[in-house]
């Protein structure tokens, strides 16, 4: 009876030694062939959203079964720099993403969207925490339907089968027809210029006249600005600077610069350029007293005329073949996207830097570049401005 009873104990110490030698032995011993999985993102979306308590001053756990009419929910999230954090979404129309308040996205139509948040604003080195915000003016948006976008659903995407992320791609239809009637409408200005007004035509596009000195005297800049020659011109020169603007950050089709400050649909071009042209065109006129003021400040108020009238020059004489880049932008945008964009971006930072290049010289026939307090002049008046517009409409494509 002792023989069995010994050879139990000896079978379970035998049995408890190779159940411990499993468990400590290493994980690679027992599947040499599999490599540790490497965590490349930790960006993810939470199905827990928050809603704005006014009472209490603080976001609170959304109750789906009382949403009293709340529009805007919320929940933290991390945007790690270098790692993807795409999201699927549908949104109807009208539907807009914040993140910490500055809008990133507005939904032109009803449809599914895919979006790379850390692709779409400029981020720290670090990881840091944004609060994203969704709010809808009309209907309850389907937070349940707000996920990551899977990885299967990512390689589709890079494959080009079934999605397509917002960020750097050309819009599938354009108005075309918008850039196309605007470049009739600047034909027709440019013809009436030329038929009505044709001395001053001459005196602005005579290749000659640009670098004669004494042309900044003569013909239609010797006019004054509110004349309407000078109003025309402008006018012509406003629209085919904003036609190329808005052709240049309707191919990036996320340039959200200039939504931040005056928002306008994607798909409403007509809205776009109307809305460019007259920045531009204020620009153009509020420019002078600009320099009015920066010339008393600087005791420079003699420069003041000759510089601006230089600035009208150029930018005129250089604006009458922005059109011609905008029929090569309709000819070829289609299969040739990237060269498009190329040609159209050089033109714009072409039109803007030469300008500059060409006031400062101007400026420095009237007075040497060596007197600091000029220097400073022209830094405040010319290199800040050109700097800024460079960021705004060429740099900024995060």
């Amino acid at each position: 009876m002792r023989r069995p009873l010994l050879l139990n104990k000896v079978a379970g110490w035998l049995l408890t030694a190779l159940l411990a030698f499993k468990v400590i032995l290493p994980v690679q011993a027992q599947t040499p062939d599999r490599k540790p999985v490497a965590v490349t993102s930790t960006n993810t979306l939470s199905s827990d959203w928050l809603v704005y308590e006014g009472s209490k001053k603080q976001l609170v756990p959304f109750v789906p079964a009382d949403n009293a009419g709340k529009r805007a929910f919320y929940q933290w999230v991390r945007l790690r720099p270098g790692y993807p954090f795409e999201i699927t979404f549908p949104a109807s129309r009208g539907l807009s993403l914040f993140l910490d308040n500055r809008l990133i996205f507005k939904a032109d139509s009803t449809a599914n969207y895919t979006i790379n948040l850390t692709g779409i604003i400029s981020l720290p080195a670090q990881e840091k925490k944004y609060l994203l915000a969704v709010w809808s003016p009309d209907v309850l948006p389907k937070l349940s339907d707000f996920k990551n976008l899977s990885e299967e659903e990512s390689l589709n995407a890079l494959a080009g089968a079934t999605a397509e992320p917002i960020k750097n791609k050309p819009r599938a239809t354009l108005n075309q027809n918008a850039f196309i009637l605007f470049l009739l409408l600047i034909g027709l200005i440019y013809g009436s210029l030329r038929t009505s007004f044709s001395t001053d035509f001459n005196s602005v596009f005579r290749v000659g006249n640009l670098f004669r000195q004494t042309s900044l005297e003569e013909g239609f800049l010797a006019k004054p600005i509110s004349s309407w020659s000078s109003i025309l011109f402008v006018v012509a020169f406003s629209l085919s600077f904003a036609l190329l603007i808005v052709a240049i950050h309707t191919n990036i089709q996320n340039s959200f610069i200039f939504n931040r400050i005056f928002w306008v649909s994607e798909s409403d071009i007509t809205s776009r350029i109307a809305y460019y042209a007259i920045i531009i065109f204020g620009f153009i006129f509020l420019k002078f007293l600009f320099l009015q003021l920066m010339g008393y400040i600087f005791d420079l108020s003699a420069l003041v005329l000759t510089q601006y009238r230089e600035f009208l020059r150029s930018i005129l004489f250089m604006g009458v073949f922005l059109p011609f880049v905008m029929l090569l932008y309709l000819a070829f945008n289609a299969t040739h996207s990237d060269t498009v964009l190329l040609i159209s971006t050089l033109a714009v930072s072409t039109l803007l830097i030469v300008t500059t290049l060409r006031i400062v010289y101007t400026l420095n026939k009237k007075a040497s570049l060596r007197n600091l307090h000029l220097f400073s002049y022209i830094c405040a008046t010319e290199i800040i401005p050109l700097s800024v517009m460079l960021k705004l409409i060429i740099f900024n494509y995060a």
